[in-house]
């Protein structure tokens, strides 16, 4: 007996209905150049997305090498300039090598999947990136899924496993409340274990570390030999694309084996060239990295004065508890209004299921705009926002 019906896509429809009774319909809004938004939604952490010296170093990479890589990096889509990025992004982030791929999304993919396999264990936190999530499906590999920030947690998987290989995975920065997780403390009991760390430092490189150089390095863990690093190019270097860094031998091995480095077409010119100007921009203005951190500390304090329930930041993105998905929405909506920009929350992208505002502390806010914003969000708050309800 057969269940088809004449429309494959009815089901759809059905879909689109639930999300709409449940207040989680996604939107995409374009945006003009100069949209007049005061930006605390973005992931622009140093405040380079604009700067002269970022986009003229686009511009010329695009002058010189063209609009596109033209092929898959194996093949002509690695050029002297994606070279000279992976030499000085390893340099800065104190390891042996780094190899450079069209998002962070698809070098993390490449990480799991490449360094692991049907014979081999990945301890996931509970908390991680969908994109960590998407690379352990794709690995192929056993997933024991560990609580949040909890060493004791991965130490007792990595302790009872039966398989000859195993990683532990985690974001450095989680991307919602912007906690950091215990790097050191996950890097002792894989050691005692015999295992690989991968951290996925796309909210830590720029902010946290001496002079940005990232959360691995401010856990005394650049350059170790069981230590894989992931990151985006496209926060706080204010471009787009990702890497991974680690040991030369582990790099060299992604080359031969991560699908997304072998058949993907290399990332653009223009987009290594941002993102190379703004990694130097970084080297010599270091105190872009502290002032973000600052920033951040300066939000969370200010919104928890106005009786807010806001995140205690470790790096630079910082959350304020919404009542509800739909309120959520109409706050978000209202501050946008007004000229604030701010990111908007909601299940299923938030595990523990609370709706958030998320705001993110970037390096180039003065005191004067942070004091603004937040009497904006304290003057437009839904009844329930606050601690006091």
């Amino acid at each position: 007996m057969t269940l088809a019906t004449a429309d494959p896509f009815a089901w759809i429809d059905a879909a689109a209905e639930t999300r709409q009774r449940a207040g989680l319909v996604r939107t995409l809004r374009p945006r003009p150049a100069d949209s007049g938004l005061l930006d605390l939604a973005s992931n622009d952490y140093l405040g380079l997305t604009l700067d002269p010296r970022v986009t003229d170093a686009a511009a010329e990479a695009a002058r010189r090498w063209g609009g596109g890589a033209t092929g898959s990096r194996l093949v002509t889509g690695t050029t002297e300039l994606h070279a000279e990025l992976e030499r000085e992004l390893a340099e800065f982030c104190g390891a042996e090598a780094a190899l450079v791929f069209s998002s962070g999304y698809t070098a993390n993919l490449a990480a799991l999947t490449a360094l692991t396999g049907p014979e081999a264990l990945i301890v996931s936190d509970a908390l991680n990136h969908a994109s960590l999530i998407d690379g352990c499906r794709l690995s192929r590999a056993r997933i024991a899924r560990a609580a949040h920030k909890d060493p004791g947690a991965f130490r007792a998987e990595l302790a009872s496993r039966s398989e000859t290989r195993a990683i532990a995975v985690s974001d450095s920065v989680f991307s919602v409340d912007g906690d950091a997780a215990p790097l050191a403390e996950l890097a002792a009991a894989c050691r005692d274990h015999g295992a690989a760390l991968v951290v996925d430092d796309a909210h830590g490189l720029g902010v946290l570390g001496a002079g940005g150089s990232g959360a691995v390095a401010a856990a005394g863990l650049a350059g170790a030999p069981d230590v894989v690093t992931t990151v985006t190019l496209s926060k706080s270097l204010a471009s787009q694309g990702g890497a991974v860094l680690g040991p030369r031998r582990v790099i060299e091995h992604l080359v031969q084996a991560a699908r997304t480095f072998i058949f993907d077409t290399g990332l653009a010119p223009a987009a290594a060239g941002a993102a190379l100007g703004a990694l130097r921009v970084l080297r010599a203005e270091p105190e872009r990295a502290d002032r973000a951190r600052e920033v951040a500390h300066l939000l969370a304090d200010a919104l928890r004065a106005e009786g807010f329930e806001s995140s205690e930041p470790d790096a630079a993105v910082v959350s304020v508890r919404a009542p509800s998905p739909e309120t959520a929405v109409a706050w978000a909506a209202e501050v946008r209004a007004l000229g604030l920009g701010v990111g908007c929350f909601r299940p299923p992208s938030v595990p523990d299921r609370f709706s958030r505002l998320r705001l993110t502390a970037r390096g180039d806010l003065t005191d004067d705009q942070i004091s603004w914003a937040v009497s904006l969000l304290s003057r437009t708050a839904p009844e329930g926002a606050r601690r006091d309800g």
